[in-house]
């Protein structure tokens, strides 16, 4: 059963810059849509399990990161190719949404 990456600033570039298909969810605990999301994020992570690393950055704890990628609302899913930024959804969204994003990467 596949399951997401949590991400900090200790793994983050090993994980997401690198070879492959990333998505990120940038959540924190406090946020309602996030919450929402987080079933359908669970359900990417077994249904892509072996295929794309889904992976989840809690922005309270990992401030740095989030500046970085100028995350200034959540939930922010971005997707990486082989390390480079190449999509990105604001807000929360269908599974189905995320699903077509990351089969289009692969």
């Amino acid at each position: 059963m596949g399951k997401y990456i949590e991400l900090n600033s200790s793994n983050f570039d090993d994980i997401v810059k690198s070879e492959g298909v990333a998505l990120v969810d940038f959540w924190a605990p406090w946020c309602g849509p996030c919450r929402m999301i987080a079933p359908v994020i669970e359900e990417l992570a077994n249904e892509f399990e072996g295929r794309a690393k889904i992976c989840k950055l809690n922005t309270d704890e990992e401030q740095d990161i989030a500046a970085n990628y100028g995350i200034r609302s959540i939930p922010t899913i971005l997707f990486f190719k082989n390390g480079e930024l190449v999509d990105q959804n604001i807000g929360a969204s269908s599974k189905q949404i995320l699903s077509n994003k990351l089969t289009a990467l692969l």
